[in-house]
């Protein structure tokens, strides 16, 4: 079993980026585990209210555990430390195999925060280093494109759908990018041998990947 460790700014930055991989990675038994900075809303009231959203859409996707600081919002400028301190905790309790965050060049300044500081604490404590486009990533290459099926995209946009509380997603327009966002990248003869059925995709850039020999060899093959 893999474990997998999605780490974010706020509430819905997950499921937007990447939802059909989290599907997915559940799906084959790895235990995906989600962790929001801040709590998504500067009252108690409507912190709850973002924390069950992220709960229901957790129950649909297979997430094992949905954790959160408290960082408030457009402060983690101010909350380096915190953040540092934050993360090397999260990271200690189970550390994961594969750990996911946002892309450093965003428009988003929470996201750019986000994704420096996970970049430092992880690469000290985990393998593996992916980071997913968001909609704020600005000249986002891939090194990874996911290609996921209906199936999986249905169970994006109901996940999607749980975030009652953000007016702006808007799920005409999430299903449209994800059934052609692998065309800028990848060319038409290749897509044109893609698996029957697999017709949607979402981005990520490899930061850092570990692998080990398949086969270790006894003794010195050298002498």
């Amino acid at each position: 079993m893999t474990d997998v460790l999605i780490v974010v700014a706020h509430p819905d930055d997950a499921e937007i980026a990447m939802g059909m991989r989290m599907r997915d990675h559940a799906l084959t038994g790895d235990r995906v585990r989600v962790h929001c900075l801040s709590p998504g809303a500067p009252t108690p009231e409507g912190a709850e209210q973002r924390r069950s959203e992220c709960l229901a859409a957790a129950t649909l996707l297979g997430i094992a555990q949905y954790t959160f600081s408290h960082i408030p919002d457009n402060e983690f400028v101010d909350r380096r430390v915190e953040i540092n301190r934050e993360l090397f905790r999260v990271l200690g309790e189970r550390r994961p195999d594969i750990v996911y965050t946002h892309f450093p060049d965003d428009q988003h300044l929470d996201h750019r925060i986000t994704a420096d500081e996970v970049t430092t604490v992880a690469l000290r404590e985990a393998d593996n280093l992916r980071y997913f486009r968001s909609p704020y990533s600005h000249a986002f290459e891939p090194t990874e494109v996911f290609v996921g099926t209906p199936a999986l995209l249905q169970s994006k946009a109901e996940a999607l759908r749980c975030f009652a509380s953000q007016q702006q997603l808007d799920m005409d327009t999430f299903m449209t990018l994800a059934t052609v966002t692998h065309r800028q990248h990848v060319h038409h003869r290749v897509v044109e041998r893609f698996p029957a059925g697999h017709t949607c995709a979402e981005l990520f850039r490899t930061a850092r990947t570990i692998q080990f020999a398949a086969h270790a060899e006894q003794g010195n093959s050298l002498s």
